[in-house]
């Protein structure tokens, strides 16, 4: 049976040589490399969703990729489908950064200039490992780790738009599905989930920056659980303590979130962080919540352009979803849409802040009235973003949506 492997790299002519080699090895069937790691994760998620048969072998990473670093997208690699292997190809073939690739998870580390028998002998190694693995397991068994979890991220194209309040009522429609459901606040500086759910906390994410093994136990340590079962991680209670949450701790929280839970609901609020970024870039869906005036339409734009040129995430693969919305509008959401270049929701939440008032004044966002149109809209978002289970109706007492679309990366 021949050996699938791609290859990784952002110098296409490292990659052109890589390819070149990989393709004189015995057995060995290289599939289109990848260009950066965005396309790397896309494609291997979009394989795993197939069927897990699909996924290669072997992944070979050389070091010059991006946006994300090499050592950060082999550990991501290494969580998310674990029976994969990885081989990291660079130039520095030293003890020290050979035991931080094999912390991250890589399988192999093979020198700069390439040898044919040294990667040949590597390759093989690795895999015959996976392999192994997978028999092991066997084809019924889940070898995609935390893959099967779904992250969605809520942003807000300027503030005040409802990113909020849509990320919590998301969050609130798939646990009341009976999905296991945690909210993350990476609004880091400004964060307000605790003060729209009305609760006192003593951890918050920075607890888990600094940890570079999150275990199962020192996450239940960290989040909150709140009375309506939804399971919370909330931004600290100081914002300047936001600066902690580094890049690579916001790829590893956010991980460690996709392994446990089956629904992560992030909000990034309307500025973009380095962890928003991350979150942003690894999500299954990236919704951007706009309201249909002309300011926030403008401030959609701006943010779509800002992900696409910082290659954070392409306009096609975000979601706007248009809040407060009326037919009396002027603005309506299929001309938002052309103007962003987006994917639009096709549920739109109506403009009626006096549902809301009452709620939000108190801090009992969750004891929204079902009957309240806004909250049937975005259950009914929820249902469309297939984040409550198969089966689960609309219901106006309860405000549930039908479960509907598939994910983004399928």
């Amino acid at each position: 049976m021949p050996t699938r492997i791609l290859p990784a790299g952002a110098d296409p002519d490292a990659v052109r040589s890589l390819t070149t080699l990989l393709s004189q090895l015995p057995d060995a069937e290289p599939q289109p490399p990848a260009g950066d790691s965005t396309e790397l994760v896309d494609t291997l998620a979009r394989l795993a969703a197939e069927s897990v048969g699909e996924l290669p072998e072997v992944v070979v990473v050389h070091e010059r990729i991006g946006p994300v670093p090499a050592l950060e997208l082999v550990r991501e690699i290494a969580l998310r489908f674990p029976a994969v292997g990885v081989v990291l190809v660079t130039t520095d073939a030293s003890p020290g950064l050979f035991a931080a690739a094999m912390d991250a998870g890589a399988r192999g580390l093979v020198a700069l200039p390439l040898s044919y028998e040294e990667l040949a002998g590597r390759v093989q190694a690795v895999a015959q490992w996976s392999t192994g693995v997978r028999r092991h397991l066997g084809h019924g068994a889940d070898v995609t780790g935390g893959a099967g979890g779904t992250v969605v991220t809520v942003s807000g194209a300027k503030g005040g738009t409802g990113a909020t309040l849509t990320a919590v009522q998301l969050a609130l429609a798939a646990q009341a599905s009976g999905r296991a459901t945690v909210l993350v606040d990476l609004d880091l500086q400004t964060g307000d989930i605790a003060s729209y759910l009305d609760i006192q906390f003593r951890r918050s994410v920075v607890d888990l920056a600094a940890i570079t093994d999150i275990s199962p136990r020192v996450l239940a340590d960290a989040v909150f659980r709140h009375d309506t079962g939804l399971t919370l991680l909330l931004a600290p209670g100081e914002g300047e303590r936001g600066e902690e949450v580094t890049d690579r701790a916001a790829r590893q929280i956010v991980s460690a979130l996709r392994a446990r839970y089956e629904i992560v609901v992030v909000d990034c609020g309307s500025q973009l962080s380095g962890a928003g970024a991350v979150a942003v870039e690894t999500a299954d869906t990236a919704l951007l919540v706009t309201t249909p005036d002309v300011i926030a339409v403008r401030a959609a734009k701006r943010t779509v352009r800002m992900w696409d040129r910082l290659q954070i995430r392409k306009a096609e693969e975000t979601t706007v979803v248009v809040n407060r919305n009326a037919r009396t509008t002027e603005i309506q959401p299929a001309l938002i849409q052309r103007i962003t270049g987006t994917a639009l929701a096709r549920t739109a939440v109506p403009a009626n802040f006096r549902e809301l008032q009452g709620v939000v004044d108190a801090g009992r966002l969750h004891e929204l009235d079902g009957r309240s149109t806004v909250k049937q809209a975005l259950w009914a978002l929820a249902g469309e973003l297939g984040l409550v289970k198969a089966g689960e109706g609309t219901h106006r007492g309860t405000g549930r949506g039908a479960a509907g679309l598939r994910r983004r990366k399928e």
